[in-house]
């Protein structure tokens, strides 16, 4: 089933749900400020964003404050909730990476996206090099025409809450509506969406999504344990359960002979798909405690994992069944996220260390190097997905502070 939907400007608030303040300020220790910070800060986010940063000073609290609210109206107010945060919260060193240096040259174009609070995410280029976005909590999806630097943002039906967005050969953008349990495409021409709604309720959160060379669009769907597969000729969806409860398929690739690879971030497997049947085989990682959140393919047909629950990088050959496994630079804690394969080199992000780190992991030598991740003048943004430029750069983004990313590489 599908039905068309024209957007319109973008005009919304900046979060989606109201928590409870009361459940939320637990752990804030008292005083002046702390109600101000429990009402304000508590309606997007638990508290524990605030307790398990980096810290900062009055001004480094104020810049990200700045990244989802705007306080300009009430200075008092603003004044007391800052304040408060640098008396309580100042810088640590608890989650700094460990840096190590190399060869390989970098540098950073950032853009800061316009609708404060939205966690863009997931970038993407277009053959035209304009570069597309997912903001989930906005419910948007955006571009960037880095030629020009104009960025524009498009509304999404209401609650579609995209998780992700991925191109498919005519130029057409697909979104994953990861709270209403559907797929979209928008035709960025003259606006009109495309929703296709999930066959069963139960699949109510599709997650990330690749199109294969015959133009199938290959879906994971996390929590309702699922894979999906959608022929936008037909618009016909075909789900299929994991072949294990608790499996949570998360990031998904497509390898040279058209196979798509699931990684599982519930349990320590791989998951090879049939593209003809969709039939599902699970290979079985070593370390009962590993859990996958993304993958990729090199072009020797290799599949490079993150262990992101151990803190390792790890290689799958799917010719001789054979696992090999690298601690990651900052340890067991570091939790390796998003990650590409790009022109012999494997890249990933310590999402758990403050500011995420970028790691290189050179496939001929086996050495790492890595680099911190800039977020305006603070550090509390991560890399969830990461995917190469059409010449071979690197997309990233940092969700938490509204920035989406070019690593330009210098090897």
């Amino acid at each position: 089933m599908n039905r068309h939907l024209n957007t319109h400007v973008l005009r919304l608030a900046i979060c989606f749900a109201v928590a409870s303040t009361a459940a939320y300020g637990e752990g804030l220790p008292n005083g002046k400020g702390r109600e101000a910070v429990e009402a304000q800060c508590s309606v997007c986010h638990s508290v524990n964003r605030i307790t398990h940063s980096l810290g900062y000073n009055r001004e480094g609290w104020l810049e990200l404050a700045a990244t989802m609210v705007d306080l300009s109206a009430d200075p008092a107010h603003g004044n007391t909730i800052v304040e408060y945060l640098a008396e309580h919260f100042p810088p640590n060193n608890r989650r700094l990476p460990n840096i190590v240096d190399g060869g390989t040259r970098i540098s950073f174009k950032e853009w800061v996206v316009p609708t404060l609070g939205q966690r863009s995410r997931d970038p993407v280029e277009a053959p035209d090099g304009k570069i597309w976005w997912a903001g989930q909590w906005g419910n948007l999806v955006g571009s960037i025409d880095p030629s020009t630097g104009k960025l524009r943002e498009y509304p999404l039906p209401t609650g579609a809450m995209p998780h992700s967005v991925t191109l498919d050969p005519d130029g057409g953008v697909w979104y994953t509506g990861n709270k209403n349990g559907t797929i979209g495409r928008l035709d960025a021409a003259n606006g009109e969406i495309r929703v296709y709604d999930m066959p069963d309720p139960a699949a109510r959160d599709p997650h990330t999504a690749v199109f294969d060379s015959d133009g199938i669009l290959w879906f994971t769907l996390q929590h309702a344990n699922r894979i999906g597969r959608l022929d936008p000729r037909s618009g016909k969806i075909k789900l299929v359960t994991m072949p294990a409860a608790g499996s949570r398929p998360y990031g998904i690739k497509i390898d040279a002979s058209g196979t798509p690879w699931v990684a599982c971030n519930g349990r320590n497997c791989l998951v090879r798909v049939d593209p003809k049947t969709m039939a599902l085989t699970e290979i079985e990682l070593p370390h009962k405690g590993t859990k996958v959140r993304r993958l990729d393919i090199a072009a020797d047909g290799m599949i490079w994992y993150v262990n992101s629950s151990r803190g390792r990088l790890g290689r799958y050959n799917p010719r001789s069944g054979e696992v090999q496994e690298w601690p990651s630079p900052s340890g067991p804690l570091s939790h390796p996220y998003a990650i590409a394969v790009v022109d012999g080199a494997v890249w990933y992000n310590e999402s758990g260390m403050r500011p995420d780190a970028l790691v290189r992991f050179d496939i001929k030598t086996k050495t790492f190097q890595s680099w911190p991740i800039p977020s305006g003048g603070i550090h509390s943004g991560i890399v969830r997905h990461m995917r190469p430029s059409r010449n071979g750069d690197l997309l990233i983004h940092q969700s938490a502070t509204n920035r989406i990313m070019r690593v330009e590489i210098d090897d």
